[in-house]
């Protein structure tokens, strides 16, 4: 029954909103190329290299194999790729890689483990307060000296970035940093190249960097300190470099703030540094932890180090006897012992440290699964025999070439693997595999090729979309992404010609 009241007009609905497109995860990039390779060993013809006494293919020996794999096998190769990625064992004289068969281990379960205990220590690291009073401290203590500033938050973030992978705990600084360089004379580009540079510059050159550094040479098969000296060099050039990029523009806002490529918001001119918030002063117990966390640090580095091959460049030197040689399994050790510790000494309690070691290996359980990911991809090449194949292919690509340009070849090539991988511990996994022979083919360091992929990796993550600590931090920064790429570019093809220049030294060099 119609009435006067149904004659007006029906509200116009509204358009639904468009979905914005979110770049997958890691995760769910790695089931992708599971798939993905898993088809293609269809297609792609087994082989096999001869191997040497250590395991490596000999160049040359390249061979066509007969495969009697059934669609069966090949369908539970798929099914238990990520079993085989933690814990498969691979047959010594098959090759084959399964959970039940008897041999080495060749799934990451080791690193597995060694992330999820690094990512407990960090948590409780974190969440005494210790490191975050710390850097609000020295923060506020320069906030009279900009350029002192700009130079000893990134000196400490390039530290952190570079022994421990610190770059996604940046995002928790932009409410501190912003308003000290506001009220410096600063715009907020200099706050988020500050940040995202600092951090991403010790990233870029991991000397002993966990997630970097430390899964790629597991999956190299060498010491996580083998090249330790060349990517020192590099940390210290290359930080140097960014920090000066970054004062300059600093200092030429300053004296001329409409030369500021993101300019200034309302109120962005009001600030002053004498309002700024004065952070509280650190604790006795506060100092101790810091110093806590810089000793089992610098244990790491001890106990990964070849000293004897460091300091006498003979890769083949007999060891000291105080060398540990320490692997991922007494790492991960140390830093579950370290994340007790530091529990203890902060007067956590049971049930506080049990809860916070928890939830500190919960948060790295993603870098962990890609990990094991990845390593089920290896597996289901290596099952179907076409990792040789796919050696012998860019064998052919690479050979001939010097070891320098073999080095750069090796950056280069990882370009676009980091663009779409941007977890360091998957694209590592995943690359190592078929990389590190092919510098025993080109005489080249195992190690040259981890700082060559690693620097690849951490020159995509200072701009790239798809990583969270960019994005991210440009939007809490209100600095548009564009205008960052403006004020980058420069920067990024400076350390892209400086990263050629060492890799191809390094792979000279040694």
């Amino acid at each position: 029954m119609s009435s006067a009241a149904d004659t007006r007009p029906a509200p116009e609905e509204e358009p639904p909103a468009k979905k914005r497109f979110t770049f997958p995860s890691a995760l769910t990039i790695l089931a992708v190329v599971t798939l993905a390779v898993w088809a293609l060993a269809f297609l792609i013809p087994p082989g096999a290299y001869d191997r040497n006494e250590d395991g490596a293919p000999v160049q040359g020996t390249y061979h066509r194999v007969d495969s009697d794999q059934s669609f069966v096998d090949r369908l539970n190769d798929l099914f238990l790729s990520p079993v085989n990625g933690l814990y498969g064992v691979q047959d010594a004289k098959t090759g084959e890689v399964g959970p039940d068969l008897a041999g080495e281990l060749y799934g990451s379960a080791g690193v597995f483990l060694f992330v999820l205990a690094i990512g407990a220590f960090i948590t409780v690291v974190f969440a005494t307060g210790a490191l975050d009073r710390g850097i609000g401290r020295l923060a506020h203590r320069l906030r009279d000296r900009g350029a002192l500033l700009i130079v000893g938050v990134m000196l400490v973030f390039a530290l952190l970035g570079t022994v421990e992978g610190f770059a996604e705990e940046t995002l928790g600084f932009y409410g501190l940093i912003i308003p000290l360089m506001l009220a410096l004379g600063y715009d907020r580009m200099v706050a988020t190249g500050t940040i995202i540079l600092g951090a991403g510059i010790g990233v870029l050159c991991s000397t002993v960097n966990p997630f970097a550094t430390g899964v790629a040479s597991s999956a190299a098969d060498i010491s996580l300190g083998d090249g330790i000296v060349l990517r020192a060099i590099m940390w210290v050039v290359l930080t140097a470099v960014t920090i000066a990029y970054v004062v300059r523009y600093a200092n030429r806002v300053r004296k001329n703030p409409d030369r500021s490529l993101s300019g200034f918001l309302p109120g962005d001119r009001e600030h002053n540094a004498a309002d700024a918030a004065e952070p509280p002063e650190l604790t006795r117990l506060h100092r101790i932890i810091l110093v806590l966390v810089g000793l089992v640090f610098a244990f790491m580095i001890f106990s990964v180090v070849p000293w004897s091959s460091a300091l006498t460049g003979d890769a083949d030197a007999t060891p000291y006897g105080f060398e540990l040689g320490w692997s991922f399994p007494h790492l991960a050790a140390l830093f579950l012992v370290a994340a007790v510790l530091v529990g203890v000494v902060a007067r956590f309690g049971e049930q506080r440290l049990s809860a916070t070691i928890i939830q500190g290996a919960a948060d790295f359980i993603s870098p962990a699964l890609v990990i094991v990911l990845a390593r089920g991809v290896t597996v289901i090449m290596n099952n179907s025999q076409i990792t040789d194949t796919v050696l012998h292919s860019i064998e052919g690509v690479v050979s001939g070439t010097s070891s320098a340009l073999f080095a750069v070849f090796v950056f280069l090539v990882n370009l676009p693997l980091a663009f779409l991988i941007p977890s360091t511990s998957g694209h590592a996994t995943l690359a190592m595999p078929i990389l590190a022979p092919l510098a025993d083919f080109a005489g080249v360091s195992r190690a040259v090729v981890v700082t060559a992929w690693q620097a690849a990796s951490g020159w995509m993550n200072l701009w790239v979309p798809t990583t969270a600590v960019t994005i991210g931090g440009v939007a809490l920064a209100k600095v548009g992404y564009d205008r960052y790429l403006r004020f980058v570019w420069p920067l990024l093809a400076v350390l892209f010609a400086l990263i050629c220049g060492f890799v191809a030294l390094g792979a000279v060099w040694t």
